[in-house]
């Protein structure tokens, strides 16, 4: 064991932080993929990057390097200005056609 690693990340092995991830990645990938409500696909966006930063805390933490903590903190902050530009877009969708489905947004288009 290595003595820079807190006890409490030593308990969990890497490999299931790996699979926990790589699970919710696929969720946000599969909901992308199948849904149509634009407010789904935001939210599966958004759990792709929780993956992703569950990714960089567990191998930041196993290599007792604070680096990927930082570059998670800056990927949260690009994820707030994201959702609250996205969130203003769903908003003015859904004031002009009264629904958010992607599909009927091919009318934007022109």
């Amino acid at each position: 064991m290595n003595p820079n690693i807190p006890e409490v990340i030593q308990t969990v092995p890497l490999q299931y932080y790996v699979f926990f991830a790589a699970a919710l990645f696929s969720i946000g990938v599969l909901g992308v993929l199948t849904r149509r409500n634009a407010i789904i696909i935001f939210m599966c966006v958004e759990l792709m990057l929780n993956a992703v930063n569950v990714l960089l805390t567990a191998f930041s933490a196993y290599r007792a390097d604070p680096n990927g903590q930082i570059f998670v903190f800056f990927i949260m902050a690009v994820a707030a200005a994201e959702v609250a530009v996205g969130l203003a877009i769903i908003v003015m969708i859904y004031r002009n056609l009264q629904n958010t489905d992607v599909n009927l947004l091919n009318r934007l288009k022109f």
